[in-house]
């Protein structure tokens, strides 16, 4: 489990999180949620040691983060943040292997153990077939896939991912969403989208200007009165699939202004 307790942080004295806390609770899906500047990145990089709060603590399996090696974090978080790594020159199978990094002891090369980890995240994500090919020549959608199959190989307890499904059409956001669901122990996942969080997450965390707005289900955080509060935009839930399900809508002057109130 990863627990989130208190944490406060800012940029260049400008404050970002306040008191936020949560857990990341063993086999489950949680959603980091909020609008553009509410700290979900932040809170993020924060749990796996990019960052270090101002104030709080994040524990994982009952142990400080601070008390962990980088090397140790490696082994326990497996991270997949936005698309940075386009240009690289890398295969797939190369990319896949640099997950194994953090098994391997200074200046050891790859072994057979390394190279059957890679096949089984290749495989795990339906990527065996691209091993060969530049990471650089595949879709938005393949490169996720393959960047989560990095994560695997890296036989991680956690998953983290920042915005996955960021720049991809609406197929391959279910189809990476679904793949996390799927192969993930845990994970923590930062998305934008309401309706794919409330179909693929376990649990759900919204944040609003640096605080916990609400947290627990999708059946009880995805409420049009605290979404509207928190968007300024109306909302209407229904539900399909067994799944909330949003609808959306520009609010009238004078509830706009009651939100923001």
């Amino acid at each position: 489990m990863i627990v989130a307790e208190g944490l406060r942080f800012g940029y260049d004295g400008r404050s970002v999180l306040h008191d936020v806390g949560f857990e990341a609770a063993p086999g489950r899906v949680l959603g980091l949620l909020g609008p553009n500047g509410s700290g979900k990145t932040t809170a993020l990089r924060l749990l796996y040691g990019s960052l270090r709060p101002a104030a709080g603590r994040v524990s994982v399996a009952g142990r400080p983060l601070t008390t962990l090696r980088p090397r140790e974090i490696a082994r326990r978080i497996a991270v997949v943040v936005q698309e940075t790594e386009a240009d690289t020159i890398l295969t797939v199978r190369e990319m896949v292997t640099l997950g194994r990094l953090p098994r391997l002891r200074t200046f050891q090369r790859t072994g057979p153990e390394d190279r059957r980890a890679v096949d089984a995240a290749l495989a795990r994500v339906g990527a065996t077939h691209l091993a060969p090919r530049a990471f650089a020549d595949l879709s938005g959608g393949e490169r996720q896939r393959v960047l989560v199959a990095r994560a695997l190989a890296q036989e991680a307890d956690f998953l983290l991912l920042d915005e996955p499904t960021n720049h991809l059409d609406i197929r391959y956001q279910h189809e990476v969403l679904g793949l996390v669901r799927e192969v993930a122990t845990s994970a923590v996942v930062v998305l934008h989208d309401l309706n794919l969080a409330a179909r693929y997450c376990d649990d759900l965390v919204l944040l609003d200007r640096g605080r916990v707005a609400a947290a627990g289900t999708p059946e009880s955080v995805l409420d049009p009165a605290v979404l509207e509060r928190v968007y300024g935009i109306g909302v209407t839930r229904t539900h399909a699939d067994g799944h909330p399900q949003l609808l959306f809508h520009p609010l009238t002057a004078a509830a706009l202004a009651v939100t923001v109130n």
